[in-house]
């Protein structure tokens, strides 16, 4: 389960939510430690694996080794657009039809239409409304068994 705090917990929960999450990988793409934690400590807890990244670097990284089930993307990574990884994951074949979700602190009218224009398949608030996040990975994520190990 990643770098669940609570790994038995984490476990028991996937089990007794039919384990639909288990082997699903999210990549998270965070730069404010504690946004990170919570997000990460949320996914785990509901079964599904997550890798992080701080900055684009990382995430290019990361993607170029692993294809995920979908990309939590915050907007403002430090001084880096952090919609600026979206073209680089739209131009890369085996990537080009990746979900990515934009996390935004700043959602409003012409920051979300900013996010889609950018390529992004959606747009959230923070701080995260869960049962949102929930819904979204229901519809964005394949079944595990569809999704290619790697890139």
């Amino acid at each position: 389960f990643g770098t669940c705090h609570f790994p038995v917990l984490c476990f028991l929960r996937a089990c007794a939510s039919g384990g639909a999450a288990m082997n699903q990988w999210i990549l998270v793409v965070e730069d404010n430690p504690a946004n990170l934690e919570l997000l990460t400590d949320w996914l785990e807890s509901e079964g599904y694996m997550v890798e992080s990244a701080e900055n684009l670097e990382q995430s290019r990284t990361a993607l170029s080794k692993r294809r995920p089930g979908v990309v939590l993307l915050d907007v403002q990574l430090g001084r880096e657009d952090g919609l600026a990884l979206v073209p680089w994951i739209r131009q890369q074949e085996s990537l080009r039809d990746l979900p990515v979700v934009a996390v935004t602190a700043h959602a409003i009218v012409t920051d979300q239409k900013r996010v889609i224009e950018a390529g992004c398949n959606a747009c959230l608030s923070k701080p995260i409304d869960f049962k949102a996040l929930t819904k979204g990975l229901s519809e964005w994520l394949q079944p595990a068994s569809s999704v290619p190990s790697s890139v």
